[in-house]
């Protein structure tokens, strides 16, 4: 009776330890702001892990300050992100930014025309600049299907224009942005 009991109570303690260490699937168990949402990474360096803690191996190894990513859940200080192409891990929330960015169109493969940033948003708008895919932009508005952004040419200038919100990774689809 005596082992039936001990071995009742580590299952239980060996139970509870487990849950204390699995993150819950999606979920608020963090920060209460909803899941999932986009980010960004906040440096050119930001680990992707197995699992939320520095114990868990580096998996990959973002080198891209302000690429959008997707937070699928949270655990603690650990948020489990998504890319665009659907790699997935667990960063440390200190390394990401609520600041918005979007990738253009990361799905479209070469040749591929280039993708219009506009002065209006609307379809016949003049073209302010030619984007290709893969670029970054910083989102500042969106609504009606369009989005508002603004695009680093280099360190003294951006360039700003509307794209439509379909050729974007970064925004949900009718997402409002302000």
């Amino acid at each position: 009776m005596r082992k039936i009991l001990l071995a009742i109570a580590l299952l239980g303690f060996g139970m509870s330890l487990a849950s204390a260490q699995t993150p819950p699937p999606g979920g608020r168990l963090g920060t209460g702001l909803p899941v999932p949402r986009y980010v960004s990474l906040k440096t050119d360096r930001v680990n992707l892990r197995e699992g939320p803690s520095k114990d868990h191996r580096t998996a990959w190894v973002f080198q891209r300050a302000g690429l959008p990513v997707e937070i699928v859940a949270e655990y603690e200080t650990w948020r489990r992100i998504r890319d665009s192409e659907g790699t997935d891990g667990w960063v440390l929330h200190s390394l990401l930014s609520g600041r918005r960015t979007a990738l253009v169109m990361p799905w479209a493969k070469p040749p591929q025309p280039p993708i219009h940033l506009l002065d209006r948003a609307e379809e016949k708008a003049g073209i302010v600049a030619n984007l290709q895919p893969g670029v970054i932009a910083n989102i500042k508005t969106c609504d009606n299907g369009w989005c508002r952004v603004s695009i680093v040419i280099d360190r003294a200038r951006d360039v700003d224009g509307y794209v439509r919100q379909d050729k974007l990774w970064g925004v949900y689809p009718n997402e409002k942005v302000e």
